[in-house]
């Protein structure tokens, strides 16, 4: 139908008029129509409550003149609808011009900087022109003021004006800039700057010329420029460095201690004819060579220089303070070494001691009645123990040299003699066991003469002093020799520096772990220090004396148990304290992996033949693998050495194992495996090792002297030796006769011509003194009666098992076999 105005008012079916649809609102008379397009027409939606459309339309809620299917609350609301999106896309249209007009300023503020940044760089560029042309200039005159003065006097001199060319600068330098500044701005910019917008990929790419430059390169570029503004290339001066080279070095590495280009290293590498990257390591000669070529000095360097940083220090006589004298005990098994540093101490040691015998080495301070003070080290005098009295020498001053009087020198005495010597300290002979009736001192003076040994009675160099442990006696004039002996040294140390030490003896104890003994030689250890020793290192936790008591530090001389180590070194080791733990753990690192490397290398085979050799050897020996476990490290190292000198060609005993501390489940796995017995020296398994042993059937045997130890595997080692044969000859007899016997062969009418010929013997034929058949007989008659034996002078009937080929004048050897069971000595 038609509106007032002529136009249609057409319903809106479906979804009717989209809010986004809406074009504008026009006003006939008191009425405003919105104008909604549709995909095909334009509607005029009447405003709702004016009750007619246009001018003069019905009222909405007239049925007839309202839009079909739309009920006055529908119509209402699409019309909110619509002035709601309009004003949502005025909103937009004002936030997207606020934003075009930040994005301009913004392009603005960055292409102002860049042209300010431009313009300063090439003012500063053109002053610097400007200063080199001046001096160029300066120069000039002065060459041609020069000339002119040395030229005749009457041609006259015309300086050259000053002024020349500076009327012409300024506009020139103008000129350039504007010329300069108008290249920027176009399209054709060489320096390709950025202008606009900075995008995502821009940004992440750095930037539109890809990666942005150092600054390194942009100094470079800078001092290029400067010396091309002074008036000529001048080559940057080569900086020679000292390299340090080690054994082997990666080529990325190798740049970087040159400060050359990798890429360059590379390209030396490849000119030498090996194709290498920057990640590959290269040897030290071929190294050295690309050094050299790159101008650089080499300095060669080893893993070993680790250890520089505990390098001895030469200490200045000034600092130096006196210090207790070190005294060692030595001597032979029970000859009352124990017992006189017990007397001296007046402790009971030797009562807890298995055997009568010192089975650790033991460190003990003592001060005597005058004031001054001891360090005693009590060695162990078995023969296995060759290596720890060893140790106790090279750590000590003083060797007291204990013999018995009643026994004299034995070899262990001639042992510790030798040990004394080689550590190259003196010696003072104390005559042991006076007291008793046996006692014969001047024996063993004499004794000692063979081992160049000369006591003072002898009129020789060394004090000898004859003691009784039991009474006490001689004990007072001992200790003056050793304060005499000690005063004529002038033992002096220097308590102000990092400590040094050497391990007497170390132990893996249950509940403070890893304990070392350590004998401090230098300086002073305190609680705290970091400290490397052996293959191990740690931090002092404890300091604990010979009486049991903590302490904060031990000077020199001082024995202590240090505990806060990471493992158990070895007995022996030095010790040294270093400033951070990073070069503790470094020279320990170090120190392991050169031992792995020794071990590995002394187990190897070198050569093919030395590999047939070894597997020969392997074929024709036979082994007895055993375990050991031992309460300290010093007496695991002792063993191992005692099993090695046990065994001959034959047979010989292979450690698979030695170790500090109890016996676990581990070494029971070890031991099941390889058949190995377990042998514990002072040590027990605990509850869960036992009942594996137990349920494995692995047999642990446990000592608490070495001797036992020692004989138990030298009798198991024994077992493995074959029996040797031994043959006994009995008798000899003369074939005078052969016989052919139906059902029995050829048998030998015999007189036997010296001694005995029996049954059960063996026999051997000889014709012509030569041997041509072996075995045994198949009957012996004397005339029709078999007989067991035969004596000499009488004949008999011998037939031989298996052979008939006897003639008349052979004659029968007779002989029995023996196995004799041999033992290792």
């Amino acid at each position: 139908m038609s509106d007032t105005d002529g136009k249609k008012t057409l319903g809106l079916r479906g979804g009717g008029a989209r809010p986004g649809n809406v074009k504008q609102s026009f006003s006939h008379g008191r009425t405003k129509n919105v104008v909604v397009e549709t995909k095909r027409k334009r509607v005029v939606v009447p405003k709702p409550g004016t009750g007619k459309t246009g001018t003069g339309g019905a009222s909405i809620g007239d049925p007839s003149r309202r839009p079909a299917g739309i009920s006055d609350a529908e119509m209402e609301r699409r019309l909110k609808a619509v002035q709601a999106a309009k004003a949502r896309e005025v909103e937009e249209a004002a936030a997207r011009e606020v934003e075009e007009k930040n994005r301009a300023e913004e392009r603005e503020r960055r292409r102002a900087e860049i042209e300010e940044k431009e313009r300063v760089e090439r003012e500063r560029e053109e002053s610097l022109k400007a200063k080199a042309e001046e001096d160029a200039r300066r120069k000039q005159e002065a060459e041609a003021a020069a000339k002119a003065a040395a030229a005749p006097a009457e041609e006259p001199v015309v300086a050259r004006p000053v002024s020349t060319k500076a009327p012409e600068a300024a506009p020139r330098k103008q000129q350039d800039r504007d010329r300069d500044q108008n290249n920027k701005r176009g399209k054709g910019n060489d320096d390709n700057r950025r202008s606009g917008k900075l995008t995502l990929n821009q940004a992440l790419a750095g930037g539109e010329g890809g990666r942005q430059r150092s600054m390194a390169a942009m100094k470079r570029k800078q001092e290029r420029a400067r010396q091309k503004a002074m008036g000529g290339s001048v080559e940057r001066e080569k900086v020679v460095r000292e390299v340090q080279l080690p054994e082997a070095i990666v080529v990325s590495e190798l740049a970087n201690r040159m400060a050359e280009r990798v890429g360059e290293v590379v390209k030396a590498l490849m000119n030498n004819g090996m194709m290498l990257t920057q990640n590959e390591t290269i040897d030290a000669d071929t190294a050295e060579l690309i050094i050299e070529e790159f101008g650089h000095k080499v300095v060669r360097v080893s893993d070993a220089d680790v250890e520089d940083v505990i390098k001895e220090i030469e200490d200045d006589d000034k600092d130096l303070e006196p210090r207790p004298p070190v005294i060692t005990i030595m001597g032979h098994v029970d000859h009352g070494k124990t017992s006189l540093l017990d007397a001296i101490r007046n402790a009971k040691v030797v009562a807890g001691e298995a055997g009568g015998i010192t089975q650790h080495i033991g460190a003990y301070q003592v001060k005597t009645e005058g004031g001054q003070v001891l360090s005693f080290l009590d060695t162990p005098g078995h023969a296995a123990f060759t290596s720890m009295r060893s140790r106790g020498a090279q750590v000590t001053d003083i060797v007291v040299l204990v013999v018995a009087a009643d026994d004299a020198v034995m070899p262990q005495t001639i042992e510790a003699i030798n040990h004394a010597k080689a550590a190259q300290v003196p010696m003072i002979v104390a005559i042991n066991k006076i007291d008793r009736p046996a006692a014969d001192p001047t024996k063993v003076r004499t004794d000692l003469l063979q081992h160049e040994v000369i006591v003072e009675q002898m009129s020789g160099e060394v004090q000898d002093v004859e003691v009784s442990a039991i009474t006490g006696q001689g004990l007072d004039q001992l200790l003056e020799a050793i304060a005499l002996q000690a005063e004529i040294l002038e033992l002096k140390a220097n308590p102000n520096r990092a400590a040094q030490g050497a391990v007497i003896e170390a132990q893996l104890d249950v509940g403070r772990g890893p304990v070392a003994t350590v004998l401090v030689q230098n300086g002073t250890l305190r609680q705290g220090d970091i400290f490397v020793v052996g293959e191990q290192y740690g931090k002092v936790r404890a300091l604990i004396n010979d009486q049991g008591e903590r302490v904060k530090e031990a000077g020199p001389s001082v024995p202590v148990e240090v505990l806060g180590l990471n493992g158990t070194p070895e007995a022996g080791d030095v010790l040294n304290v270093t400033s951070t733990e990073a070069q503790a753990r470094e020279i320990a690192l170090y120190r392991a992996n050169a031992a792995k490397d020794k071990r590995a290398a002394a187990g190897a085979a070198t050569t093919l033949e030395q590999l047939m050799a070894n597997a020969k050897a392997d074929e024709n020996v036979s082994e007895l693998p055993i375990l050991v476990k031992a309460d300290v490290q010093g007496s695991a190292e002792a063993i191992v050495q005692a099993m090695e000198k046990i065994g001959n060609d034959e047979v010989r005993v292979r450690v698979l194992h030695s170790g500090v501390g109890a016996i676990t489940e581990t070494d029971v796995g070890l031991a099941e495996a390889s058949g190995a017995p377990i042998m514990g020296f002072n040590v027990r398994a605990n509850a869960s090792a036992r009942n594996t042993a137990n349920q494995k059937s692995v047999e642990i045997r446990y000592y608490s002297v070495i001797y036992d130890l020692v004989d138990d595997v030298k009798a198991a080692a024994s077992g493995l030796l074959s029996a040797e044969i031994r043959e006994n000859f009995i008798g000899y007899a003369t074939i005078k006769e052969v016989f052919k016997v139906t059902g029995v062969g050829k048998v030998a009418g015999c007189l036997v011509t010296e001694g005995v010929a029996r049954r059960s013997a063996g026999v051997r034929l000889l014709r012509d003194n030569v041997v041509i058949h072996e075995g045994t007989l198949k009957t012996l008659k004397r005339f029709k009666d078999e007989v067991a034996e035969v004596q000499s002078g009488q004949e008999c009937g011998m037939a031989f098992e298996n052979y008939d080929d006897i003639r008349a004048d052979d004659v029968i050897e007779i002989f029995e076999r023996e196995e004799i069971t041999r033992t290792l000595t």
